[in-house]
């Protein structure tokens, strides 16, 4: 990994075929934690990828997300430091290429392409199921509608989707403190319960929930508030990155994990027996604790949520998009037309070239790649950890930037803990992932590595250098 890069000064007189191109800086703290939040999307992450850790997890769910949210802050740490001393759309690639190396940098974008372009449509076709209340809907249909729909609301100005994101916002946290009132109302058993380790079994007895069970959930856990590195996608719009960045991640973590974290506890006490937990039906449970429409308005505000979360993800994956575009990660056709900017300064055709295949995806049966997701999630914040370790050697010493208390320390734990969380995962997502990534790495020693003048030349906008 002694392979790094230097910043390279993007050119800024250059027609906009003849050169890089960078982004308008158009949002403050308050519109990226916005867009930020809604990529976490709490509430279709409360009402989507939670009920699957209830039914593995059962009264230890709730356990499970905090040490997970804990783990999470250490994340935040490294994702502060580095965003702020690396802005650029590139993200978690762009922060590993300059400092542990340009192939570390190249395998940290393919984890991360994974998880931005499974979890969009994995979330979009639950939209059906939040509209089943009014409307059903053929889940394959209603994710690809999503997708589109987002992907056209991404081609607008980022302002402008701050606001709509925003607004959509507003409405799942409403969701959510809903849930968590009338599960705490309706408590069937003590606080001690959250601790109890139990979850339903086939005979509907209880079964024991093991320490090794809640480490090989820490990947999911890890995924559900993971949306907060969004912030680091948008550096090059945000307003005085150096210090915006750092404020909207460590934000963002605080205000995601309490939203996520206290339903999931009021739902562990209020469902009326293991079993329903374990089934993690919450539309079911909110109906039960109320009435047919409350349960009605949670499940539209869900949808929302759903909605929400799709045009922020198609937000983010296009600027990763666009970044690796132009950082030369491709032939150069392909280069020139990724990176080419629209009428509102969004880059229109990476944004399509996300949207419209995760549209088809919704037609793919995707159950099974939540654990690739998980086990990229995981590995992506190992090797961005090992980054964070390395980020205050030669020059980088001396770099303006945000900095983390209790360094090395921290990304040292981070690196022992996340390399253990990946040793419990399911071979056969371990399998998955390894092989799309020796895939990539093939890619970079056939074509990147031999063409490293010319080819993946990580570079940061001319005025975020010194």
């Amino acid at each position: 990994m002694t392979d790094t890069l230097r910043p390279v000064a993007t050119p800024v007189a250059q027609a906009p075929d003849e050169g890089p191109q960078k982004l308008k800086r158009s949002i403050g703290v308050v519109g990226g934690t916005l867009l930020t939040l809604s990529c976490v999307t709490p509430a279709s992450t409360l009402f989507v990828v939670v009920p699957d850790l209830f039914g593995t997890l059962g009264t230890a769910t709730a356990l499970t997300i905090a040490i997970g949210s804990l783990l999470c802050i250490a994340v935040a740490f490294c994702y502060s430091e580095l965003g702020t001393l690396i802005p650029s759309a590139g993200g978690e690639y762009a922060m590993v290429s300059t400092l542990a190396g340009r192939l570390a940098g190249w395998l940290v974008f393919v984890l991360s392409l994974l998880v931005v372009m499974i979890v969009p449509p994995v979330i979009a076709m639950g939209t059906a199921d939040y509209l089943a209340p009014i409307v059903h809907l053929d889940p394959s249909m209603t994710g690809a509608g999503v997708m589109l729909l987002a992907t056209l609301a991404g081609l607008l100005d980022l302002r402008a989707n701050a606001w709509i994101t925003g607004i959509f916002l507003v409405l799942e946290v409403i969701a959510a403190a809903l849930v968590a009132v009338l599960g705490f109302s309706h408590g069937h058993r003590g606080m001690g319960s959250l601790v109890s380790m139990e979850v339903a079994g086939a005979d509907g007895h209880a079964d024991t929930v093991t320490a090794m069970l809640v480490v090989s959930g820490l990947a999911i856990a890890l995924f559900i508030t993971q949306g907060f590195s969004t912030a680091v996608y948008l550096s090059e719009e945000l307003e005085n990155p150096r210090r915006s960045v750092a404020r909207t991640v460590l934000a963002t973590l605080a205000i995601s994990s309490v939203i996520i974290l206290v339903p999931v506890v009021a739902i562990t006490l209020g469902a009326s027996d293991l079993s329903e937990l374990t089934g993690g039906d919450i539309g079911s449970m909110v109906t039960a604790w109320s009435d047919t429409a409350v349960g009605t308005f949670v499940s539209l505000c869900v949808a929302l949520a759903i909605i929400n979360a799709g045009i922020v993800m198609v937000i983010q994956n296009s600027r990763v998009l666009f970044a690796s575009a132009r950082d030369k990660a491709w032939p150069e056709p392909v280069n020139a037309v990724f990176s080419k900017l629209g009428r509102f300064g969004s880059p229109w055709v990476a944004t399509l070239a996300v949207g419209v295949p995760g549209a088809l995806l919704c037609f793919v049966n995707l159950d099974t790649l939540y654990g690739v997701t998980g086990v990229s999630v995981t590995g992506m914040y190992l090797l961005v950890a090992v980054a964070a370790l390395l980020s205050r050697r030669g020059a980088h010493r001396h770099t303006a930037a945000w900095r983390m208390p209790l360094w090395p320390v921290v990304p040292v734990l981070l690196i022992v803990v996340l390399a253990y969380i990946l040793t419990q995962q399911e071979a056969g997502y371990l399998l998955w992932t390894g092989g799309i990534t020796a895939v990539a790495t093939l890619y970079w020693a056939l074509y990147l590595r031999p063409r490293k003048e010319s080819r993946w030349l990580v570079s940061l906008p001319e005025d975020e250098q010194g």
